[in-house]
């Protein structure tokens, strides 16, 4: 008798374990940049018409922040507006995490102010970067250039767990994280859209899509790198003429997430969709010929994974 019941609950064990198993194998956990999160999440949406037994589920805490999560193993995909740093790449030998890099898409980073802001137009990246510097002595409009008002500035702009505030710094002032810290920093892009549209003498900046979104509650400033102001858009990020805050957007997938169905079919969903979905929610779609190679590229990855497994 007591064997029949140790035998029964070994079963049960086994068959809640495999169970649980399976759901696991068709659950995908991605986390990451705010930037890629309206793709990504574009993508998810139509991935769970045509697979609705696979469950993605998609955090935005911000490329650094959603890298730690990676690292640790604790998500199969990060989204992100930056290349993964050595620091990260460090903490991902350590803990034994295998990914490879991919790029989904192409962005601008938009500057922009208050609709009624009637005095700016453009900004040189010089201006920008004495905006911004760790050291800056900007307070007022009429410190930028004269003429303009003496009026506080009020500055927005995404916290230190973002891609955008990476490139942003390093590209403006040279190296990643040198920025002031007197500005309102925040985590979710829409309360920058906020504080933007109800504030005629704030400025602020974040990606394209965010701007695109709420284009009618904000002015976008054009950049004049020394050929003339350029306003970023799909046509002037994708020739180049927008610089420089111009960007490539990158999902990382985990090497041991890869072997899996499930991710598989989510990632080749992505590449086949990410062009047009991408433009639908303010991006620049990458050329046709390149999503192809990051397609062939993912699926050499996982076939690599399969066999090594």
């Amino acid at each position: 008798m007591v064997k029949k019941i140790f035998a029964l609950f070994l079963f049960s064990g086994v068959f809640l374990y495999s169970c649980g198993s399976g759901g696991s194998q068709n659950e995908i956990k991605i986390d990451g940049s705010g930037t890629v999160y309206p793709i990504t999440e574009a993508v998810a949406e139509e991935f769970r018409k045509v697979e609705p037994n696979i469950r993605v589920s998609i955090g935005s805490s911000g490329s650094g922040a959603g890298f730690k999560k990676f690292v640790r193993g604790e998500t199969e995909i990060s989204n992100s507006s930056r290349e993964i740093s050595e620091e990260e790449k460090a903490l991902a030998e350590e803990n034994g995490i295998e990914y490879q890099q991919f790029s989904i898409a192409l962005d601008g980073i938009s500057i922009v102010a208050h609709p009624d802001n009637d005095w700016i137009k453009t900004l040189t990246p010089e201006e920008l970067n004495e905006i911004w510097k760790a050291d800056s002595e900007v307070q007022q409009w009429s410190d930028i250039r004269e003429g303009w008002p003496d009026e506080d500035i009020r500055l927005y702009g995404p916290n230190t767990a973002h891609g955008t505030y990476d490139f942003f710094t390093e590209t403006i002032n040279g190296e990643s994280g040198a920025s002031r810290t007197d500005y309102n920093a925040v985590a979710d892009y829409n309360v920058a859209v906020q504080g933007i549209s109800s504030d005629k003498y704030s400025l602020g900046y974040f990606g394209l899509a965010y701007y695109e979104e709420n284009a009618d509650q904000l002015k976008l400033i054009g950049i004049d790198s020394g050929d003339g102001p350029v306003e970023p858009s799909l046509e002037t990020v994708k020739d180049g003429t927008y610089k420089p805050l111009s960007r490539s957007l990158y999902i990382y997938v985990a090497k041991s997430a890869a072997k899996r169905p499930a991710v598989q079919k989510f990632v080749e969903f992505y590449f086949d969709n990410a062009g047009e979905l991408a433009k639908d929610v303010g991006y620049v779609p990458m050329p046709e010929e390149d999503i192809e190679e990051q397609k062939s590229a993912f699926r050499s990855f996982a076939s690599d994974t399969v066999a090594a497994n």
